[in-house]
C-alpha cells in the first residue's frame, strides 16, 4: 500500500468516525476502531482511536457539562481507571493475530449487547457503575472500545439519549484520558497527524449538519451496523492470521 493511500485511507476512516459520534453523541470507536486496527496493528490502530475519541468528546463536552451525574460518574470512572493497565498489558503481551481476534470478538459482542438493549440487574446502582466502569477501562486500553458497557449501564439506569450523551463523553475524556498515559501517543508522520486533524474537522462539520436531517434510530443502526461489520472482519482477519 502506498504512502498517498494509507493517507487517504485513514483520513477516511477518521471523518467517517468523527462524523457519526457528532451525528449520534457516540460511536467513534466503535466505527473506526476494526479499521484502524487493520490499517495501523492493534496497538497503533487503538491508541489512535483513545487519542482522537477523546478529543471529540471534549469538544462535545463543552456545551453539556451541566448535565454531568458525578453521583454516576465517579464509579464508573474510578473503576475504568483501576483496570485500564490490564488491558494495556494484554495489548502487549499477545501476539498481532490474537489481538486482532480478542478486539474483533469484544467489539462484535459488545455491539451485539447494545443492539438487544439488554437489561442486566448487576448493572444498576453504584455496583453497577463500578461494574460497567471496569469493563469500560479494560476494554478501552485493550480494544480501543470501551462504551458499550457504558451504554449498557445507561439502558439499564432508564436514561434519555439527552441524558446519556454528556456523560458518556465525560467517561470518555476520562477513560481516553487513562489509557493515552497508560498506552502512549501512536507514531504517526506528521502528514498522518495533518490527515487526522483535518478528517476529524470535517467530519464534525458534516456531522452537526446531518443531525437534525437523520432520525436518531436510523443513525443509531447505521453505526451499530459499521461497527458489526468492522468488528467481525477484524476477527476473521485474526483467525485467518493463525492458519
Amino acid at each position: 500500500m502506498t504512502t498517498g493511500t494509507s493517507e487517504a485511507l485513514l483520513a477516511g476512516i477518521v471523518l467517517l468516525g468523527s462524523c457519526v459520534q457528532w451525528l449520534t453523541g457516540m460511536g467513534f470507536a466503535l466505527v473506526a476502531v476494526p479499521a484502524l486496527v487493520l490499517l495501523l496493528g492493534p496497538a497503533q490502530g487503538v491508541v489512535l482511536a483513545n487519542c482522537t475519541a477523546g478529543a471529540i468528546s471534549v469538544v462535545g463536552l463543552a456545551g453539556g457539562w451541566r448535565r454531568v451525574r458525578p453521583a454516576a460518574m465517579v464509579p464508573l470512572c474510578v473503576a475504568a481507571a483501576c483496570t485500564v493497565p490490564a488491558g494495556t498489558w494484554l495489548t502487549r503481551r499477545l501476539p498481532e493475530p490474537a489481538l486482532l481476534s480478542v478486539m474483533g470478538a469484544l467489539v462484535t459482542i459488545a455491539v451485539l449487547l447494545v443492539m438487544r438493549g439488554v437489561r442486566i440487574p448487576a448493572l444498576r446502582g453504584t455496583r453497577g457503575a463500578v461494574v460497567a466502569g471496569a469493563a469500560g477501562g479494560f476494554m478501552n486500553s485493550a480494544a480501543g472500545v470501551g462504551g458499550p458497557p457504558v451504554s449498557l449501564y445507561a439502558v439499564n439506569a432508564g436514561w434519555t439519549v439527552r441524558e446519556f450523551i454528556p456523560n458518556a463523553q465525560f467517561y470518555s475524556v476520562v477513560v481516553n484520558a487513562f489509557s493515552v498515559a497508560a498506552n502512549g501517543l501512536p507514531q504517526l508522520s506528521g502528514p498522518q497527524w495533518t490527515s487526522v486533524a483535518v478528517a476529524m474537522t470535517a467530519g464534525a462539520l458534516i456531522g452537526r449538519a446531518l443531525a437534525g436531517r437523520l432520525p436518531e434510530n436510523r443513525a443509531r443502526l447505521l453505526v451499530l451496523g459499521l461497527a458489526l461489520a468492522g468488528g467481525v472482519t477484524a476477527m476473521g482477519k485474526g483467525v485467518w492470521g493463525w492458519s
